[in-house]
């Protein structure tokens, strides 16, 4: 299908392609707010969980990467859906958080799963917008004919490159790794709908200015002054004002270019950027609160995974009953956007496990 231009993304249909399960795994290292209290005091604690929301999240273990929860999902995954690695035809991982600046993280993770030659790997970065981005290029690459089946690899460990002292970040985020299986279905009811949009303006608004070939934090930004430039930055009140004049077009027009109405959706999947912008958007858009499941409280803001980590989490038993009708929206860093309404289930395997060392 030719994507059709709008004045916030592109919209574009793909057929033909279906999610068979997923997996996420979770470290077990659960943070809850007591940890901050200490630091930052019961007082503070208490007014930023307000805004937030979050009550607990997990963080990863020294020396444990995006990947290596990746990996223990996809293994898991492979065998509840009993596929055959040979029968892999290609390897994305969409994270910001790799193992390394090079090489490619889906080239490891391909070898360590065991893959053919033959199975094409490569990574995406992207953040908050990246699960339906991932589901858009897999989804596309199986509409094309040549890919039958795929797994998608989605996650981040932001854990690693937050600064203890900050905390507006400290508090909000966890980490996951998820992995979707993708393949080929003859079958027109499983057409799904994408719209995709990207504002780099913003980019500089959410950042981690130290790291990579370029440093940000000597652009004399002010708002940088006595951070640490080796963590993540963000702009909060731009974030927000972002995402409430971003996202609620995009609810409206996901629905409408879909061809259905807000009844339809058995769910609508928010990224769990944080309670008070999630609050704020259901209540904009006129959403029905009991089909739009939350879960930041328990697990944080995962970044790209906490759209499957709700599938696999608030929406496992509804998914392994029956087929289910989903419209999902993520935003934030880049800015970036998308969103997705598709059809889902039932499910072989939609689980969530915790990662063992």
């Amino acid at each position: 299908m030719n994507p059709i231009k709008t004045s916030f993304g592109k919209q574009i249909r793909t057929k033909n392609g279906r999610i068979a399960g997923v997996v996420a795994c979770l470290p077990a290292n659960q943070i809850s707010n007591d940890y901050f209290t200490e630091k930052f005091g019961a007082d503070a604690v208490k007014d930023v969980v307000k805004m937030i929301g979050v009550d607990h999240r997990r963080w990863v273990e020294e020396g444990v990467s995006t990947a290596d929860l990746c990996y223990q999902a996809a293994e898991s995954l492979l065998s509840g859906l009993d596929w055959q690695r040979e029968s892999i035809d290609a390897l994305i991982f969409v994270s910001q958080t790799p193992d390394y600046r090079l090489p490619a993280t889906a080239c490891s993770l391909h070898g360590r799963l065991g893959l053919q030659p033959s199975c094409l790997a490569f990574d995406i970065n992207l953040g908050c917008s990246a699960y339906p981005y991932g589901l858009w290029l897999g989804l596309n690459m199986i509409q094309a004919g040549a890919i039958k089946r795929i797994l998608l690899a989605v996650g981040d460990t932001i854990s690693k490159a937050i600064s203890p002292s900050d905390r507006s970040t400290v508090m909000l985020f966890g980490d996951a790794g998820t992995v979707t299986a993708l393949e080929y279905c003859e079958n027109s009811s499983n057409d799904a709908f994408f719209i995709l949009g990207t504002d780099g303006k913003g980019s500089h608004n959410l950042i981690i200015p130290r790291g990579a070939f370029k440093d940000y934090s000597l652009s004399n930004d002010p708002r940088l002054e006595g951070k640490d430039p080796n963590c993540l930055y963000m702009d909060g009140s731009e974030i927000f004002t972002f995402t409430m004049q971003t996202v609620p077009p995009l609810i409206s027009s996901t629905i409408e270019f879909s061809g259905c109405k807000v009844d339809d959706f058995d769910a609508f999947l928010f990224h769990q950027a944080n309670q008070f912008i999630l609050k704020h958007l259901i209540k904009k858009a006129k959403l029905p609160i009991d089909r739009v499941p939350m879960n930041i409280n328990k697990f944080g803001n995962t970044s790209s995974a906490s759209i499957p980590l709700l599938m696999t989490d608030s929406l496992a038993n509804l998914l392994q009953e029956r087929s289910a009708s989903l419209a999902m929206f993520s935003f934030g860093v880049g800015y970036s956007w998308a969103s997705a309404a598709i059809t889902v289930g039932p499910l072989d395997v939609v689980e969530m496990i915790d990662f063992k060392l």
